[in-house]
């Protein structure tokens, strides 16, 4: 048996995303800050016949962060699946004149920094399997940065150049990394951004193990 972790879990893609991998018997990691709404995710999916269990950690705590996965895999068994989907604070997304050097360390350390950490836990998991799957996602400003969102924006290119190395650096390993763009809110009854909607597209993209960047909708422009 091997194991998906997600982090940044909650109860909407994190949720979603652990039913969707669970039906196919992973069991589920669920990382996120509050061990209390953890426990009540795991057994709330328990009654959906998905074996989850949760490891606090936030992930501006690279040590937390990396305790956290290694529990993980010690507990549930080998990682094969990394989702990195934590929701960025509301303080990353100031206006770009009012965002000073110092604003800029916070976005950077919780999508870029943490990713990294993330990938570097679970990467000798894969390994030791000879296969593994990294799904990053992220806002529209990965791709179009948006001067009212600064932080973020800048933040989540730098996780999306980031990702993209890896796709090319560890292809060769059959390890897929891939990147799940949602332009917009994550929004229940959405056609495209419902959270079991998205969770499908992620599945998707670990069996079908083809392009890095894959888009929930068409942004502005882009059609």
């Amino acid at each position: 048996m091997t194991t998906m972790v997600i982090v940044g879990a909650g109860r909407g893609l994190g949720a979603a995303s652990a039913r969707q991998f669970g039906s196919d018997g992973f069991d589920v990691a669920l990382v996120a800050r509050d061990q209390d709404r953890l426990d009540a995710l795991a057994a709330a999916l328990d009654q959906d016949g998905v074996h989850a269990q949760g490891f606090a950690a936030d992930v501006l705590d690279p040590d937390a962060l990396g305790a956290a996965l290694d529990a993980a895999a010690s507990a549930l068994g080998p990682i094969e699946v990394l989702q990195y989907s934590p929701a960025p604070h509301r303080d990353f997304m100031r206006p770009l004149l009012e965002t000073t050097a110092a604003d800029f360390a916070g976005p950077l350390r919780f999508s870029l920094c943490g990713a990294v950490t993330a990938v570097h836990a679970v990467l000798p998991d894969m390994r030791f399997l000879g296969r593994g799957t990294i799904l990053f996602v992220g806002g529209g400003s990965a791709v179009r940065p948006l001067p009212a969102r600064a932080g973020t924006s800048v933040a989540y290119a730098a996780q999306s150049a980031y990702a993209r190395m890896l796709h090319d650096t560890l292809a060769g390993e059959d390890i897929h990394v891939a990147q799940l763009i949602v332009p917009g809110v994550i929004a229940a009854g959405h056609p495209r951004h419902d959270p079991a909607a998205l969770a499908g597209v992620l599945w998707a993209m670990h069996r079908e193990r083809t392009e890095f960047r894959h888009f929930a909708g068409v942004l502005v422009g882009e059609a």
